[in-house]
C-alpha cells in the first residue's frame, strides 16, 4: 500500500450556501499520467523482504496478486468513482448502495487501516536508524532490541504529530523529498546494484525452488498474503478518472502499464534483496537494508550502505509527517455529518483538528506496545501488518458489494467509465475479485512459519479481538450519534436515494439522462438533516 490517504476535498460554494464540485478540467490527465498516479499509489520498499523469503516464488505471488485483486478492485472503483462524482470517495460509494451507517463504517476502516500501518512503518523506521551506525553486527543487535524499537518509534511519531500542530505546509515538503530520496533513488539503487552484482558474476544466495509454490501448507504462504495491503491504494486514485477525456478506451490500459511496472518493480527488487541474503537469514525489518550494505561491500563500498539507511530513515519521516494529518481529515469530513462529537472536530488556527489527532496518537501507541507481548520486534511487525491487511480487506468487500448493488439498483445511472465485458464481465470480476480477497484475508489469520511468533493462541488471539474490537467501534459510535454532533456549516451533498425518497436497497427509478434540480436537492437535505435529528436510521 502507498502511503497515500483519500480525503474529501474542499469545494467552494454557490450563492445558497451549497458546496459545489469543481473538478480538474476533462482530458487533464492522460493514459500515462494516470499510470503514473497508480504506481505512485502503490509503490513501496518497505515489503519485500517479507516476498524475498519465497524466492522466484514471489514473482508467482506478485502476479495473481495483480490478476485477481489489483486488476479487479481497479475497474470496479474506477467504476465506482466516474458514476458518484460528488465529493465522499468510498463513504459515497458504500452509503448510496446500503446507507450512511455502512458507509461510515467502511470510511473508518480505511482510516484504521493507515493506523494499524503506522506501527510497521515505524518499526522499519527504527530499524533503518540503527543501520546508520558502524559495524553491522551493532546494528542488527539494535534493530532487534525491543524497547529501543518502541523508544524511537514513539518518538517518531509524537514529533511528528506536535510538528503537525503548526500546520500541513512542511510536511508536505517532507513527504516530497521523502517520497524521492527515501524510496524512488533508493528504489533504482537497488535494482542497478543487483544487476552489477549480477553481471561482475557475485555468489547468488537465490535458494533453487518451483516456480509454483506448495498450496498445501497454508503456514508457508501467509507472508504472501501482505502482497494485497501492498495494491492497497486504488480507492484513492480512481477518483480522478473523470478527468481524463476517453475513460473508457484510457484507464483500462492505463492499469495494464502500471500493473507490469508495479510488478517488474517489485519482482526485481525482491529477487535483488535474494541475491545477496540467504532465504533462512531473511528479516521483515532489516533485509532491506542489510541488502543494502551487502551489495555496496561486494564493490568495495560498504560505507555507502550506511549513506542508504540515512536515506530510507528519511523517507520514513517524511512518510510519517505526511500521513499523520492524512486520515484524520478524511475522517473529520465525513464525521461533520454527525458521527463524531462537535468537540472531536474542532480545528486549530492551521486548519488541523487536534483531538483526532490526539485519539490517532493513543491508538498508534497502544498498538505498537504489542512489542511488549510478543517475542520478537519481526513478529510484531508481521502481527500488524496481518491486521492492517484484514481491516482493509474487508473494506474492500464493502466495495464488491455496493458495486454489485449499485448495478442492481441504479442500472440505469450514467457511468463515466463501466467495467467491460457488460453483465458477464460484471461477475467475472467481482467473483475473482471477491474470491482473492477472501482467500488473502483467511490466510492473514494463521501465523506463518517463516518467522517466531510465540505461542499461536496468543498470536491468533491478539488478532481476532483486535480486528473485531476495531471493526465493531464505527458501529457502535454510530448508534450512539446525537443530533448535537452534525456541524450545521458542513453541506454534503445527498444520496440519490435520497433525493428520489426511496430505501438504499430498492431500485431507482430514475432515467439515464436525469439531473435532480437544486430545489430536489434542498429539500433532500433538509430532509436528511431532520432524519439525522430525530435519530432515525437509513
Amino acid at each position: 500500500m502507498s502511503d497515500n490517504t483519500s480525503k474529501i476535498p474542499e469545494s467552494p460554494t454557490t450563492a445558497s450556501g451549497r458546496k459545489k464540485i469543481v473538478s480538474t478540467a476533462k482530458g487533464s490527465i492522460t493514459m500515462i499520467a494516470m499510470a503514473i498516479l497508480i504506481v505512485t499509489s502503490v509503490l513501496s520498499l518497505r515489503g519485500l523482504p517479507s516476498e524475498a523469503k519465497f524466492g522466484v516464488q514471489s514473482i508467482f505471488y506478485y502476479l495473481f496478486a495483480a490478476i485477481v485483486f489489483l486488476l479487479p478492485f481497479s475497474l470496479v472503483c474506477a467504476e465506482l468513482a466516474s458514476t458518484y462524482t460528488k465529493s465522499g470517495g468510498l463513504y459515497r460509494w458504500v452509503s448510496e448502495a446500503f446507507g450512511p451507517r455502512w458507509g461510515w463504517t467502511a470510511m473508518y476502516l480505511e482510516w484504521q487501516t493507515i493506523i494499524f500501518w503506522f506501527p510497521t512503518v515505524l518499526m522499519f523506521g527504527a530499524a533503518s536508524l540503527a543501520y546508520i551506525f558502524w559495524p553491522e553486527s551493532f546494528d542488527k543487535a539494535l534493530a532487534s532490541n525491543k524497547i529501543y524499537t518502541l523508544i524511537v518509534a514513539m518518538v517518531i511519531y509524537w514529533a511528528a504529530t506536535f510538528n503537525s500542530f503548526r500546520g500541513q505546509k512542511l510536511a508536505n515538503k517532507l513527504s516530497t523529498l521523502g517520497g524521492t530520496f527515501g524510496t524512488i533513488i533508493p528504489g533504482a539503487l537497488l535494482m542497478v546494484l543487483g544487476l552489477l552484482y549480477l553481471c561482475f558474476g557475485k555468489p547468488i544466495q537465490l535458494t533453487p525452488m518451483p516456480f509454483f509454490p506448495d498450496f498445501s501448507h497454508l503456514s508457508t504462504i501467509v507472508l504472501a498474503a501482505s502482497i494485497f495491503l501492498f495494491y492497497g491504494g486504488m480507492e484513492i486514485q480512481s477518483v480522478h478518472i473523470n478527468d481524463m477525456s476517453n475513460p473508457s478506451r484510457d484507464f483500462p490500459k492505463a492499469i495494464f502499464l502500471a500493473i507490469v511496472v508495479i510488478v517488474v518493480v517489485y519482482a526485481l527488487g525482491t529477487l535483488v534483496i535474494g541475491e545477496v541474503i540467504p532465504t533462512d537469514n531473511i528479516n521483515l525489518l532489516q533485509s532491506l537494508l542489510v541488502a543494502y550494505n551487502a551489495l555496496w561491500e561486494s564493490f568495495g563500498l560498504g560505507w555507502l550502505g550506511n549513506v542508504m539507511a540515512v536515506f530510507i530513515m528519511f523517507g520514513v519521516i517524511g512518510q510519517v509527517s505526511a500521513l499523520v494529518t492524512g486520515p484524520a481529515t478524511g475522517l473529520m469530513a465525513v464525521a461533520q455529518s454527525g458521527y463524531l462529537p462537535r468537540s472531536m472536530q474542532k480545528v486549530n488556527k492551521n486548519g488541523i483538528n487536534k483531538p483526532i489527532l490526539i485519539v490517532e496518537g493513543i491508538f498508534v501507541s497502544v498498538l505498537t506496545l504489542v512489542l511488549l507481548v510478543l517475542p520478537t520486534v519481526e513478529s510484531a511487525y508481521q502481527i500488524m501488518s496481518q491486521m492492517a491487511t484484514i481491516i482493509y480487506l474487508i473494506m474492500v468487500l464493502m466495495i464488491y458489494g455496493a458495486f454489485l448493488r449499485l448495478r442492481r439498483t441504479q442500472p440505469n445511472k450514467h457511468r463515466g467509465f463501466k467495467v467491460p465485458g457488460g453483465n458477464l464481465g460484471k461477475w467475472i470480476v467481482s467473483i475473482v475479485g471477491i474470491a482473492g480477497a477472501v482467500l488473502a484475508l483467511v490466510l492473514s489469520y494463521i501465523p506463518p512459519s517463516q518467522i517466531s511468533t510465540g505461542s499461536p493462541v496468543v498470536y491468533v488471539g491478539i488478532i481476532v479481538v483486535g480486528v473485531g474490537v476495531f471493526v465493531a467501534l464505527p458501529l457502535v459510535v454510530y448508534s450512539k450519534r446525537k443530533p448535537s454532533w452534525r456541524n450545521p456549516d458542513a453541506h454534503f451533498y445527498p444520496f440519490d436515494w435520497q433525493i428520489e425518497g426511496r430505501k438504499p436497497w430498492e431500485n431507482s427509478k430514475w432515467s439515464p439522462d436525469y439531473e435532480p434540480s437544486e430545489e430536489q436537492v434542498e429539500k433532500a437535505e433538509s430532509q436528511a438533516i431532520c432524519d439525522h435529528a430525530s435519530q432515525k436510521h437509513c
